[in-house]
């Protein structure tokens, strides 16, 4: 299944959502909106409540489960873990399996965000538009929301580089994505996230200013390495990656000199720490 993985909010709760080019669809993480039908927003108490659900529907011999595919995505420990997924339609009828009063809400919500993604699709500056509108309402700047795009359209640049030069898997992208951040903060982005106190957060979110401009830089500094030397495949890839990466290291240490301030920050975004970036 060619993916673009993506996380959605339902009244404030996190379904995971995979976009399937090929088909055009949405594929939602059956625990997550189990987790909203029941309201136990456990994921042991989903987990089971799903596994006595499938046990039934087969009994009863519902095609839900047969319709029900394994995809990888990222479980509450950060790591990717296959889970149970299922498209509109068929969310739609295992919603229609399990009483509760957030059926209708769901139903109504599964309808609206399948609808986006086509708007977004035919109009491209639709998603911008959705992302900037989510940051402010989140308290970003301005001034970090233009660093946040201009980043991911560099990001996009690179990665379409990759794609298009036989670095075809996400775990490469991630292996070589880690060269980059390590070489120029000198830290994984795991021991990253970990400073700021993040676990299944986007890290790019939780960036300073300063931050995001110095991972921007190692990004751009990597592609226009990669397209001179016509870098192909991973290994070959991992050399750009490391130069790139240097030269934001470089440029990090020189201004660090020159201010006496780290730019790797442990500050974030969440609402319930004290260190919340102004």
């Amino acid at each position: 299944m060619s993916q673009e993985k993506q996380i959605a909010i339902f009244e404030g709760k996190r379904i995971r959502r995979a976009w399937d080019k090929k088909k055009g669809e949405w594929y939602f993480s059956v625990i997550d909106i189990i987790s909203v039908l029941i309201e136990k927003f456990n994921f042991q108490s989903s987990r089971n409540y799903w596994k006595v659900l499938k046990h039934r529907l087969r009994k009863e011999g519902s095609e839900v489960v047969t319709n029900c595919n394994r995809l990888k995505m990222v479980a509450q420990d950060g790591k990717m873990r296959f889970t149970d997924v299922a498209d509109v339609k068929t969310i739609l009828r295992l919603v229609q399996s399990i009483p509760s009063k957030k059926a209708e809400p769901i139903k109504l919500w599964l309808a609206k965000v399948g609808y986006e993604r086509i708007q977004e699709m035919s109009d491209p500056e639709k998603a911008l538009n959705r992302s900037r509108a989510y940051w402010e309402k989140q308290g970003r700047s301005k001034k970090w929301i233009q660093q946040r795009m201009m980043g991911q359209e560099i990001r996009n640049k690179l990665t379409d580089y990759w794609k298009e030069h036989k670095v075809t898997k996400q775990q490469e992208y991630a292996i070589l994505t880690n060269i980059i951040h390590k070489e120029w903060s000198e830290l994984t982005a795991k021991e990253h996230k970990t400073i700021k106190g993040l676990k299944q957060h986007n890290l790019r979110d939780h960036m300073t200013d300063a931050e995001l401009v110095f991972t921007a830089l190692a990004e751009l500094s990597t592609r226009q390495i990669a397209e001179t030397q016509q870098a192909l495949g991973l290994e070959e890839n991992k050399v750009p990656a490391k130069k790139g990466g240097g030269i934001a290291k470089n440029a990090r240490k020189e201004l660090e000199q020159k201010t006496g301030k780290p730019i790797v920050s442990d500050k974030n975004y969440l609402p319930t720490r004290k260190n919340v970036l102004q």
